[in-house]
């Protein structure tokens, strides 16, 4: 791997002229497409209209008629923090609007397969739910959806995930990336979906006087903003302007004290100032608490949180998940020195390290191997496949890629040339998931390698790095790391800035085996200050000599710890 310092363009930020922010910031907006003022007033009067949302129309109407019944409605959600979102922005949205038998059943992560499947439909029809409502979930859940329709069960899919070739037998499916769907953004996270469905059978129920009929107030549906945030950026989808206004409304939510108090919950035991709170925060502090639960136990926890209507309930949950979140920490860490050691004695082997990575170890955790995966993603920075032993003699997968690699056309590629080798997958273009036996685990991975090694050339693993340029003199500065933090919401594809400049590194330490800490001198400032590097590579770490100049990409970051300015190392260069 090879990797690659790459200054992007400065524009002409004269076209901003007309808002009133450091030059900095302009350049950086600009440095991101921003190309006019509009893009950056992040106002709901702004977000795409739901009028080329294919079939979201039938699914409202759908659902206005199961209002009108009083039918007993089942929500199914996955057990991520993009699906515990969705599913309690819908059943807060459909109880306002007068739903009044409603539930929820997540997907475990340790009993169930990727999506709807029928072990959930009988579950539901025992139930004696009368539809079934699929959030984050059900694209590709032909067999579950046959069934759901045998046994007299409609069932309505809101999902965001690539679907394929065919598509189930639901009423209705609202999906972006449908190939019939004309909506301006593919971008939108399930609870996003969501969202947009609300909006449209409120209008539906609003055009029929349904509320006025039963004397229900209309329901403000941007109360809801902080659970679309949450789930827009633990999912990291793109953040195209769509995204942002929906991530910005959400934080703006937060910071007032006016969202869910299990939000509330989690931002107190995370130590995070509520007036402050970005969209890093969500990704980093937030999201992984409520992934906690659906790693490790059962996401429904997280749902409950979600849906808790006071504080003192919230703080219960909250605890608890932060308990899970600690223990989560811990089997992480040992999984990723484990994992590191396999590849190290594949890198030991005559071919060295392939072109993508397939690593398994009979002791993982299978709640954890989506981290690890991506860990590893970006430590070799080539596809990399995650697998952990799970019930019935099955293997479960996790998937991570490169930009350059579609990591569920390959598995689809895979699937064509091996049909029976993967029991179930499916996923985007950067993550995925599977689900294979046991016994097929020497094939998967030698036509996992093989496919990888034939597909992707050495240049696609190249790594490129896009600075923002070097920040001098009095840049480098808390004040500036608040601003870049007021600047955003950053996040895939709408990166948060960073900058290079040449360090003297002063010393170093290693921290828990697998990060560095480092005490750097700007040379342009003679200003002294801590960095990190999480996750260091060997190489790295045996080619940095102290008193020495590199030339180092970074991140601003305030350490809120004790409250210094901290660089976030994300490679060096030796001059």
């Amino acid at each position: 791997m090879i990797v690659q310092l790459r200054r992007r363009a400065i524009g002409d930020i004269s076209i901003l002229d007309e808002i009133n922010i450091p030059i900095l910031l302009k350049r950086i907006y600009i440095q991101r497409g921003i190309k006019n003022p509009r893009e950056l007033e992040l106002k709901t009067c702004y977000l795409f209209t739901n009028a080329q949302f294919n079939g979201i129309q039938q699914a409202a109407i759908l659902l206005t008629k199961a209002l009108r019944d009083k039918l007993s409605i089942m929500v199914v959600g996955d057990f991520d923090v993009d699906g515990a979102t969705s599913t309690a922005l819908v059943i807060l949205a459909l109880k306002q609007m007068g739903v009044e038998k409603i539930n929820f059943l997540i997907l475990n992560r340790f009993k169930d397969s990727y999506g709807l499947n029928t072990r959930v439909v009988e579950k539901v029809a025992s139930s004696g739910a009368q539809i079934i409502l699929t959030v984050d979930n059900g694209v590709s859940s032909h067999t579950a959806i046959n069934l759901a329709v045998a046994k007299g069960i409609p069932v309505l899919v809101i999902d965001h995930h690539l679907p394929g070739q065919t598509l189930p037998n639901a009423v209705s499916i609202v999906n972006p990336n449908l190939k019939n769907c004309n909506f301006q953004s593919k971008n939108l996270a399930s609870v996003g979906v969501a969202f947009y469905l609300m909006l449209a059978l409120r209008m539906e129920l609003c055009k029929s006087g349904w509320f006025d009929k039963n004397k229900i107030a209309v329901p403000k549906l941007a109360k809801l903003f902080d659970l679309v945030a949450l789930g827009t950026v633990a999912d990291m989808v793109p953040l195209d302007m769509n995204n942002r206004i929906l991530v910005h409304q959400g934080i703006n939510l937060i910071r007032t004290g006016c969202c869910r108090p299990g939000i509330r919950a989690l931002v107190e035991i995370s130590n995070i100032n509520l007036t402050k709170i970005c969209a890093s925060d969500l990704g980093f502090y937030i999201s992984p608490r409520l992934n906690a639960a659906g790693r490790l136990q059962d996401m429904s926890l997280s749902v409950e949180l979600l849906l808790a209507d006071n504080l003192s309930t919230a703080r219960i949950i909250a605890a608890k998940l932060d308990r899970l979140n600690k223990e989560r920490r811990l089997i992480e860490q040992k999984m990723f020195i484990q994992a590191l050691n396999l590849c190290k004695q594949i890198e030991n082997t005559k071919n060295g390290i392939p072109s993508g990575l397939l690593l398994y170890h009979q002791n993982w955790h299978q709640g954890v191997i989506g981290i690890i995966a991506s860990q590893i993603k970006e430590f070799f920075y080539r596809p990399v496949i995650i697998l952990a032993p799970a019930d019935n003699f099955l293997l479960k997968g996790s998937c991570r890629s490169v930009p350059s690699v579609h990591i569920y056309n390959l598995l689809q590629i895979l699937d064509q040339l091996y049909p029976n080798m993967m029991l179930n997958f499916g996923g985007h273009a950067m993550a995925a998931g599977l689900t294979i036996e046991q016994s097929k685990l020497s094939l998967f991975r030698d036509s996992f390698y093989s496919l990888a090694n034939q597909l992707i050339k050495p240049s696609m693993l190249n790594k490129i790095i896009w600075s923002d340029g070097e920040l001098v003199g009095k840049e480098i500065s808390i004040s500036t790391a608040k601003i870049l933090r007021e600047g955003g919401p950053w996040g895939v594809e709408f990166t948060d800035p960073l900058f290079d400049g040449i360090f003297c590194i002063l010393n170093k330490m290693l921290i828990k085996k697998v990060h560095l800490k480092i005490k750097l001198q700007d040379i342009s400032n003679g200003l002294i200050i801590d960095g990190i590097i999480f996750n260091i590579n060997k190489i790295i770490l045996l080619s940095i000599k102290t008193k020495t100049l590199y030339r180092i990409a970074y991140k601003l970051n305030i350490n809120y710890s004790n409250h210094q300015l901290q660089l976030l190392i994300q490679y060096i260069w030796n001059l």
